[in-house]
């Protein structure tokens, strides 16, 4: 019997419960975040939520992520592919 914890299957990796979020807020189009406005509702860090970006960035296809704004904090624009399908 091994005394290391084994990672619970049960739990989204922290990058798949941003991506979660996100499709959720993006449902409707569009949303313009700070990572530091959202951290408590994700349960993440800015900071981690910033590296995660860059990651979602390129392997999410369901959204579109842009850096849109570089003023005293990255904001970031994000659209649900999603949404654009059903609209088209």
């Amino acid at each position: 019997m091994s005394a290391t914890a084994q990672p619970s299957t049960d739990s989204p990796s922290k990058e798949e419960r941003l991506k979660q979020f996100l499709l959720a807020k993006a449902e409707d189009g569009e949303l313009y975040f700070k990572s530091k406005f959202i951290a408590d509702e994700v349960g993440l860090s800015a900071k981690e939520i910033g590296a995660l970006m860059v990651k979602l960035r390129d392997s999410a296809t369901e959204l579109t992520i842009e850096k849109w704004s570089y003023t005293s904090a990255t904001t970031w624009r994000i659209e649900s592919n999603v949404a654009a399908e059903a609209a088209a």
